[in-house]
C-alpha cells in the first residue's frame, strides 16, 4: 500500500473520529437547552431523516470513489468526469425528490407514532413541524457525497475529511446557539428550538459544500491536468456507469440503514406499548427520549472507533478473497475478530458498571437514564459484529445475505418489541434489539463459515482469553467504584467526572496490563504496539 493511500486514509480516518466525538459532545448541552422533552422531538424528526438520508446516500462516496479509482488507474480519466458531472445532476434530483417526499409525509409519519387516543393533537403538529425543518438537508447531502467520492476516488481523502469535520462543528454550532437564542431571548417554545436544531443539519450541509467547493477550485487545474493525458479508449455508456454504482452501493444502504430501522421501530411501537401498561403519554416520551436519544448516543461512539479499527482489515480479507489464499483469508478474519472483541467488550463494560455517573456526567441524575444505559451498553457489541460482518459478506461476495439477515433481525425487533415492552418496560426495548440483532449476525456468521470455508474454533478460544481479562477488569473496575462511593456521589457532576476517570484508569491499566504480559496485544496489532512502548520506555 502507497505512502499516499496510508496518509489519506489516516486522514479520513481521523476526520470521522473528530466527527463522531464531537456528534457525541454536542448533546450535553443541548439537553441541558431543551430537556427530555425537546431530545425526544429530535429524535422522532432524526430517525425517519436518517433512513431517507441512508437510503439516498449510503455506500455512495465509496462506490464513487471506487469506480473512479478503477478508471483513474487505466489512465480513462474522462469516465470519472462524467461519471461527476452527470452524477451531480443525479443526486440533486435524488436530494430533491427525497426531500419532498420527507416533507410532505410528515403528517403521516407524526399519526404513526401518536396514538389515537392520546388527546395530543398540538403533539402531532410539533412532530411534523421538526420532521419538515429537518428533511431540508436531503437536497443538500446527496448532492455533496459525490462530490467526496469524486475526490477519495483521486486518493485525495482530505476534503471529505476535512467537510466532514466543519459540516459537523457548522451543525452543533447551529443547533446550540439557536436553540439557545430561541429559548432564553426570544421566549420561544420547545417546538421551535428543536426545529431549529433540526434545520442545523441543512446549515452544516451548506458548510461542508462551501469547503468541498473550495477544493475543487483549488483542485481543477491539476484535475483538468490530467484530461489531457486521457487514453479515450474506453466506451462505457452512462447506464453501465450507474448500473455498477447501484450494485456497489445497495449493501451499504442496508448496512447504513439498520440502526434506524431498529429505531424506527421503537418509534412507532415504544409510547403505545408503554401506555398499555399504564404510563402516561409524557412519561413514555420521556422514556423513549432515554432508550433512542440519549443512551444510544453514548453507546455508540465507542463502537463507531473500535468498529472503524476493525474495518481497516477488511481490505486485506477481500484481497486474499479473490486471490484464493485461504491461510490469508483466515488469518485476516481471525485478526478482525479479535481486535473487534478485544476493543469493544472493555469498552460496553465499563459503561455498563459506569452507567450511573456517566450518564449523570452527559445529562442529569435519573435512575431510569442510567438503569437503561446498563442494560444497553453491552448491545453495542452487537452493533459493532453486525457492522463488521456485514463487511466481510461483501469482501467474499456474498452481501445479498446481508439483507436477509437484517430483514429477519427486523421481524425478530418488531414481533417481540411490545412484549418485552409489557414486560420490562423500556429495558424490554432494549432486549428486543439485543436478540433482533443476534438473529442477523448469526446467519452473517453462518454464511461466513459456509462461503470462506472458516473454522471458527480458533476465535472462540481466544475470545474466551480476551473475556477472562474483561472480567478481572470488570472485577478490579467494580471494586474500586465500591470504594468511591463510599467518599463520593454519582449525583454530582464534577465527583461524577472524578469517579469516571478514576476507574477507567484502573480499568484499562489491568486490561492493556494482562493484554501485554500475556502478549495479546502484540499478536493484535504487531510492531506499531512495540513502537509505542519504545517511546514509553517500557522496552530496552
Amino acid at each position: 500500500m502507497s505512502s499516499k493511500l496510508i496518509r489519506g486514509t489516516f486522514i479520513l480516518t481521523l476526520g470521522t473520529i473528530i466527527s463522531k466525538v464531537l456528534g457525541l459532545l454536542y448533546v450535553i448541552p443541548f439537553y441541558q437547552i431543551v430537556g427530555s422533552e425537546g431530545t425526544a422531538l429530535y429524535q422522532y424528526s432524526y430517525i425517519p431523516y436518517t433512513i431517507f438520508i441512508s437510503i439516498a446516500t449510503a455506500g455512495v462516496p465509496l462506490a464513487v470513489s471506487k469506480f473512479i479509482s478503477k478508471y483513474n488507474a487505466l489512465e480513462e480519466y474522462a469516465v470519472g468526469r462524467r461519471l461527476f458531472k452527470s452524477g451531480l445532476v443525479m443526486m440533486l434530483l435524488t436530494g430533491i425528490v427525497s426531500f419532498l417526499i420527507l416533507y410532505f409525509s410528515a403528517p403521516f409519519i407524526a399519526d404513526m407514532i401518536i396514538s389515537e387516543k392520546d388527546d395530543v393533537e398540538s403533539r402531532v403538529n410539533d412532530i411534523i413541524t421538526v420532521i419538515r425543518a429537518v428533511s431540508f438537508a436531503l437536497i443538500v447531502i446527496p448532492f455533496m457525497s459525490l462530490i467526496r467520492g469524486f475526490f477519495q476516488g483521486h486518493q485525495s481523502m482530505g476534503p471529505s475529511a476535512v467537510s466532514q469535520v466543519v459540516e459537523q462543528i457548522v451543525r452543533i454550532t447551529f443547533t446550540l446557539a439557536g436553540a439557545y437564542i430561541v429559548i432564553n431571548f426570544l421566549n420561544g417554545s420547545i417546538v421551535t428550538a428543536v426545529s431549529v436544531a433540526t434545520f442545523a443539519a441543512f446549515v452544516g450541509a451548506i458548510g461542508s459544500l462551501v469547503v468541498l467547493f473550495w477544493y475543487w477550485y483549488k483542485r481543477k487545474p491539476h484535475l483538468d491536468e490530467l484530461l489531457q493525458h486521457d487514453r479515450g479508449t474506453a466506451q462505457v455508456s452512462l447506464m453501465e456507469i450507474y448500473k455498477e454504482i447501484i450494485i456497489y452501493a445497495a449493501p451499504f444502504v442496508f448496512v447504513g440503514v439498520a440502526n434506524p430501522l431498529f429505531q424506527a421501530i421503537d418509534q412507532v411501537t415504544f409510547t403505545r406499548a408503554m401506555e398499555e401498561i399504564g404510563n402516561s403519554y409524557k412519561a413514555a416520551e420521556a422514556a423513549f427520549s432515554i432508550l433512542n436519544f440519549e443512551s444510544h448516543k453514548i453507546v455508540i461512539i465507542p463502537v463507531s472507533l473500535a468498529t472503524g479499527f476493525s474495518l481497516a482489515l477488511v481490505p486485506s480479507i477481500t484481497k486474499a478473497f479473490v486471490e484464493g489464499d485461504r491461510k490469508a483469508l483466515k488469518q485476516q478474519l481471525n485478526q478482525t475478530f479479535q481486535v473487534l472483541l478485544f476493543l469493544t467488550l472493555p469498552a460496553a463494560i465499563g459503561l455498563s458498571i459506569l452507567a450511573e455517573p456517566i450518564y449523570t456526567i452527559f445529562y442529569e441524575h435519573k435512575e431510569l437514564g442510567f438503569e437503561v444505559l446498563r442494560a444497553y451498553a453491552p448491545v453495542g457489541i452487537l452493533f459493532s459484529l453486525f457492522l463488521v460482518t456485514s463487511s466481510i459478506l461483501q469482501g467474499i461476495n456474498e452481501q445479498r445475505w446481508t439483507v436477509l439477515s437484517l430483514l429477519v433481525g427486523l421481524l425478530i425487533k418488531l414481533s417481540l418489541n411490545i412484549s418485552l415492552i409489557t414486560m420490562f418496560e423500556t429495558k424490554g426495548a432494549v432486549y428486543a434489539t439485543a436478540l433482533g440483532y443476534i438473529g442477523a449476525i448469526v446467519i452473517q456468521l453462518l454464511v461466513i463459515k459456509n462461503y470462506a470455508k472458516y473454522p471458527f474454533l480458533f476465535v472462540w478460544r481466544r475470545s474466551l482469553l480476551i473475556v477472562i481479562f474483561a472480567g478481572i477488569m470488570w472485577a478490579g473496575t467494580g471494586m474500586v467504584y465500591q470504594l468511591l462511593l463510599f467518599v463520593l456521589t454519582p449525583e454530582s457532576k464534577f465527583q461524577s467526572l472524578v469517579i469516571i476517570i478514576a476507574c477507567a484508569g484502573v480499568g484499562a491499566v489491568i486490561y492493556f496490563y494482562l493484554g501485554l504480559k500475556s502478549g495479546l496485544v502484540n499478536r493484535l496489532f504487531g510492531d506499531r504496539v512495540d513502537r509505542i512502548k519504545r517511546k514509553l520506555r517500557l522496552t530496552n
